[in-house]
């Protein structure tokens, strides 16, 4: 049967990541041992407390539509939170609450995008982010973030980028790949830089932050947006829930957009992000402190394998490591790593060309399989494969 796709989707490169994991697991059902340090997923349960709020709310029977922008009391502990952490003030209305931070993102790409509009990100970034973009027929502009500090972001890149098209920026902080924890000065410089032009806040990462201060864009701008959620924070992926922070003028838009789109996000489920914002926090905490010393061994093995890093992530849970002197392809290199050792690691090349060459780690993992995946990559590299 000859089946007509649109081309913006044909072209749609894989997500690597995903692909490397899938490789994995097949080689786990033959009965290999596989080392994941590829996936960004924490290894840690969700609170007791969470998942007794969601058992709670659905034999109390909450399983029904909760209003389109999501349950009021959710937006409300999502407003504290930011008022408590970052002393900025936003209201309610402001908050959308989505399925994950993806859906969010697909609404605001749609809503404040026409055909050939740009939005400037750096390279590297996540990968899934120009896809995004071109879905609704936008246009990834790349600004390349320098390999010698690091991928550090520079906001003079950012400026150079900007012309009558660009339509916004987008951010992420703590980042992936590389970890990095954007200062105050920078996000500071980066909403002068933007104007009028409005920022996309990727801030997924939020409180996973090990050396520093955490911040968000809305400190330094109105003109922003925020995409959070509690999949990192809270060990929560397989419950999908995200939220959007917006200015005020686009509220009624984005709402009737999830209205049409997505209806609402499951009741029960945002009874369980009531119970992470406003329950006790101690296993983020011990959780944080688990990732930080993870982070600094896993970043001792990685130099000691013979990889470089040339600045130090303060954030997240992942290292973007120069392995070039190993292998310039880096897919070609994550697989026969994988294949040859059983150690699923991420290539650069997801996160642009920019990342070509690099290998991503990932210490969402228990020490002892941190330690065993990084003693065979040590030894392989050794041996000169």
């Amino acid at each position: 049967m000859n089946i007509s796709l649109s081309d913006r989707i044909v072209n749609m490169p894989p997500f690597h990541v995903m692909e490397i994991l899938e490789r994995a697991q097949e080689l786990e059902r033959e009965g290999r041992e596989i080392i994941h340090l590829e996936i960004g997923e924490p290894d840690f349960p969700t609170a007791p407390h969470i998942c007794e709020a969601a058992t709670a709310a659905m034999c109390a029977g909450n399983t029904k539509y909760t209003h389109s922008q999501g349950l009021l009391k959710l937006r409300e502990a999502i407003v504290e939170n930011y008022r408590q952490k970052f002393d900025v003030n936003i209201i309610p209305e402001q908050v959308v609450i989505s399925s994950g931070t993806s859906p969010a993102m697909l609404l605001l790409f749609m809503a404040l995008i026409n055909p050939g509009d740009e939005v400037i990100m750096s390279n590297p970034h996540y990968a899934c982010y120009p896809n995004f973009v071109k879905a609704v027929s936008g246009v990834p502009s790349f600004a390349f973030m320098d390999s010698c500090d690091g991928f550090m972001l520079q906001p003079e890149l950012i400026k150079e980028k900007i012309n009558e098209r660009t339509k916004a920026i987008l951010i992420n902080s703590p980042s992936n790949p590389t970890g990095h924890v954007l200062s105050s000065e920078v996000l500071e410089r980066l909403a002068d830089i933007a104007g009028k032009i409005p920022i996309i806040s990727d801030e997924i990462y939020q409180g996973l932050v090990y050396e520093g201060e955490d911040h968000t864009i809305l400190e330094y701008t109105e003109n922003a947006f925020v995409l959070n959620g509690f999949s990192k924070l809270y060990a929560m992926t397989g419950w999908r829930l995200g939220y959007l922070i917006t200015p005020k003028e686009y509220i009624r838009t984005l709402q009737k957009m999830q209205q049409s789109f997505f209806i609402s996000t499951n009741a029960f489920v945002q009874y369980a992000g009531i119970a992470a914002l406003r329950g006790p926090q101690d296993t983020v905490r011990e959780m944080v402190s688990t990732y930080d010393k993870r982070r600094r061994y896993m970043l001792e093995r990685i130099r000691e394998a013979g990889l470089e890093v040339k600045s130090e992530p303060r954030g997240a849970y992942y290292i973007l490591a120069d392995a070039r002197k190993f292998g310039k392809d880096s897919l070609e290199l994550s697989y026969r790593i994988l294949e040859d050792i059983g150690v699923a690691v991420t290539p650069g090349i997801d996160f642009g060309d920019g990342a070509e060459g690099y290998l991503r780690f990932s210490y969402a993992n228990s020490f002892e399989n941190i330690k065993e995946g990084m003693d065979r990559i040590q030894a392989y590299f050794a041996a000169g494969k």
